[in-house]
């Protein structure tokens, strides 16, 4: 069943959700690569720490909301909030691995690829895209394939890696898609309580099968995963889950595209990583195909939205 076809305009606030969500989400690659630690490890405890926050917040706020899930209707919305979190989970177990057996660029290109699988997405849920969205997703995810400096290995190896964070960035855009229906009728709280807690469920079970490191970090690599916790977790990925109400989930997908530059500017102020010319010609490309989504799909959803009546009721959702 497709998502609504109409949903709210976008508000300043969730405006602010999605920029506060894009510098969030940027600080993530800098703080892995300065932490110590195994990334699906990174992964397990920003998502199990994350819960461990939002979970008092869900008992003393939700709770009426978390005891509708587990009756009627409510089941089939509590089940897009686990199979989110297990689309969550598909991505890290096949991005992060990806990173090892082809290179960071090649990886970092492909799991890019996550606006075009949500657009087939929106296209196989009966949506179709205007013509300018696909332009624009074109542009963004080439951009970010020359700022990452993609080369696509020929090796088996290589290939497997190359496989898998296409895989990550497919897991991305169900996460996303999956996301968007259950935010439709569930609190931003709900829904990432229940999404993070199945993804750090099955990370645990990932790392424990593979014999990941969980625990030993010195200091300063608990001090990132806490900032990642912080940033790219609670007022990343939820900002951009509260922004799922009222943007869709193919232009969200296309938002989260700029973490690219975000990253990159936090790497040259931060580790000193100095982005190369190539780089700034591709983040160029990817911010030109953001804007065009953004702008000209929404010049599109307005031209075909049909005017409401003032008697319409208008459902509050936070």
């Amino acid at each position: 069943m497709p998502p609504p076809s109409h949903r709210p305009s976008p508000d300043l606030l969730t405006t602010g959700a999605v920029g506060l969500a894009v510098v969030a989400v940027s600080s993530s690659a800098p703080l892995i690569a300065y932490a110590a630690a195994p990334a699906l490890a990174i992964a397990f405890w920003r998502n199990l720490l994350a819960v461990a926050v939002l979970t008092p917040v869900s008992l003393a706020r939700r709770r009426a909301e978390f005891r509708r899930l587990t009756v009627g209707v409510g089941r089939r919305e509590g089940l897009f909030c686990v199979l989110s979190g297990v689309a969550l989970a598909g991505h890290f177990a096949t991005w992060v691995p990806s990173a090892q057996l082809t290179s960071v660029a090649t990886s970092t290109a492909l799991v890019a690829t996550q606006p075009v699988w949500q657009g087939l997405i929106a296209r196989a849920q009966g949506r179709r895209l205007p013509p300018v969205v696909w332009i624009g997703i074109a542009v963004a995810v080439g951009g970010a394939a020359i700022a990452t400096g993609t080369d696509v290995g020929v090796s088996g190896k290589a290939v497997l890696g190359d496989v898998l964070a296409l895989t990550g960035g497919l897991f991305a855009a169900v996460y996303t898609a999956l996301g968007e229906r259950a935010r439709a009728s569930i609190s931003t709280t709900t829904y990432t309580t229940i999404c993070y807690g199945i993804c750090a469920l099955i990370l645990l079970v990932v790392c424990l099968i593979g014999g990941v490191r969980l625990t030993g970090f010195d200091g300063r690599t608990w001090l990132a995963i806490l900032a990642l916790v912080a940033g790219a977790q609670l007022l990343g990925h939820s900002m951009f889950n509260y922004a799922l109400r009222k943007i869709s989930a193919t232009t969200v997908s296309v938002l989260i595209l700029l973490e690219a530059p975000g990253a990159a500017l936090l790497g040259w102020a931060w580790l000193g990583q100095l982005p190369r010319p190539y780089a700034l010609l591709g983040m160029a490309l990817l911010l030109v195909g953001v804007a065009v989504v953004v702008l000209g799909g929404g010049r599109a959803a307005r031209r075909a939205a049909p005017t409401a009546l003032p008697a319409d009721p208008t459902p509050l959702h936070d």
